[in-house]
């Protein structure tokens, strides 16, 4: 089981990610692309580092807008080390 970070620990690891957020238990950033096609290979991408992670996220398309939110389940729906591991494969997958 993943142990839920505190705020003061979610604030200090937000610094580290350009455009995240933390709202309602989960970390989140939107994501902006030229096309669908770009928004949907991004997806893609990312969905190989998730299932490796073993981590899915909350993913939400709309033509060239990706939104992501995460947070782990295990860890009662808060917000844990795991998703800043994801938060931060995904970033290199840009």
């Amino acid at each position: 089981m993943s142990n839920a970070l505190s705020i003061e620990e979610i604030d200090e690891k937000l610094k580290t990610l350009s455009g995240w957020s933390f709202e309602n238990d989960r970390i989140r950033k939107e994501f902006r692309f030229d096309n669908f096609r770009e928004a949907m290979g991004f997806i893609l991408r990312i969905s190989y580092e998730a299932e490796q992670a073993d981590h899915h996220p909350e993913l939400f398309n709309c033509f060239n807008r990706v939104e992501i939110s995460l947070n782990t389940h295990d860890a009662g729906g808060k917000v844990t080390e795991k998703d800043f591991s994801l938060a931060e494969a995904i970033e290199k997958a840009l």
